[in-house]
């Protein structure tokens, strides 16, 4: 087969020890983006199937319905929102998703922010590069009020290294998340304003999809504190729409650090928040480890490999298959 690997930034996928099983089959990465339907399904056009990397890129039917070679989409990771699954059924593209990296990666990013944001250090390198000695003064952890808003896989990491901290971990969210955080021993705070007002650090780990979409507010924002610090790992549109940067200019919260934006690559720093004095922005890092590449290019891989031999595994829609 011919297949076309979308959006490796970082050439990771023929890094990835799952590649040289792929011997038998002819395989180009592209590293950059494109989201044009029409560039993408000159791309695309001899390929028989495409390895997507998470959600980097929209699959949309514009591109799907132009490319009658195209027989399979190997989906790293579960969430195929992204994909026009429908489109996919009616042209007999099957699709697989499976496998996950784990929230570790994610998580130990939120701290490497949390604490580059606090210790001002990316300020302080560049100082000492440039000839100088200390300018800043940092903000330590112990006693603090860490937010934890969704206490599920990644932000109960976060809340454990809070408390080995010293923090007071105080958390929000759905019941069942709040439910989850009591019985680890963790505050749930009386009321959404109390757990904006209260922290001093807050780390949003909350799952985008249409009942989050735009669930922090620049209401919520308001209520913070000038010394707090709120920090994204999750997705950009989690938060109301240009929120973010307005409050960061009139000061409530006074911090921000930053993994996810609207439409992402953000390329030629062209984002508000990118060069704010008040804002540590990372190129989306979160998942971008090396364990976490190896998990989810090894089931890609193995997903190709049985569709190759005529087993597919993790099939979303198996009706595909009737109408290929």
């Amino acid at each position: 087969m011919r297949i076309a690997v979308l959006d490796d930034y970082a050439d990771a996928f023929r890094a990835a020890s799952a590649f040289a099983r792929l011997g038998d089959h002819e395989v180009t990465v592209f590293r950059d983006t494109v989201k044009d339907p029409d560039t993408l399904v000159a791309r695309l056009a001899d390929m028989d199937a495409v390895v997507l990397t998470q959600q980097r890129s929209p699959f949309p039917a514009a591109v799907v319905e132009r490319l009658p070679r195209l027989r399979f989409v190997s989906q790293t990771g579960r969430n195929t929102g992204h994909v026009a699954i429908e489109a996919c059924t009616a042209r007999g593209v099957l699709v697989s998703a499976g496998g996950a990296g784990g929230p570790d990666a994610t998580a130990e990013l939120a701290w490497a922010l949390i604490l580059a944001s606090l210790r001002h250090i990316p300020e302080e390198v560049q100082r000492l590069r440039e000839g100088h000695w200390q300018g800043s003064v940092g903000t330590g952890l112990k006693g603090k009020v860490l937010g934890i808003y969704a206490y599920g896989r990644i932000g109960s990491i976060v809340a454990r290294v809070g408390r080995a901290f010293g923090m007071r971990v105080v958390c929000w969210g759905r019941e069942g998340s709040l439910e989850r955080a009591r019985r680890d021993g963790h505050e749930v705070a009386a009321g959404r304003g109390d757990f904006f007002g209260e922290a001093d650090v807050l780390s949003l780990h909350i799952a985008l999809n249409d009942a989050t979409r735009g669930l922090v507010t620049a209401a919520d924002l308001a209520l913070m504190k000038p010394s707090a610090l709120l920090v994204n790992t999750s997705r950009a549109q989690i938060m109301e729409a240009g929120a973010l940067a307005a409050a960061l200019r009139q000061g409530r919260p006074g911090f921000a650090a930053v993994d996810v934006y609207e439409e992402e690559p953000v390329l030629g720093a062209a984002h508000p928040l990118i060069g704010m004095p008040n804002a540590l922005c990372t190129p989306h890092l979160g998942y971008a480890e090396r364990g976490v590449y190896e998990a989810l290019y090894e089931t890609a891989v193995d997903q190709i490999l049985a569709f190759a031999a005529g087993t597919p595994v993790n099939m979303v829609n198996p009706t595909a298959l009737t109408r290929a």
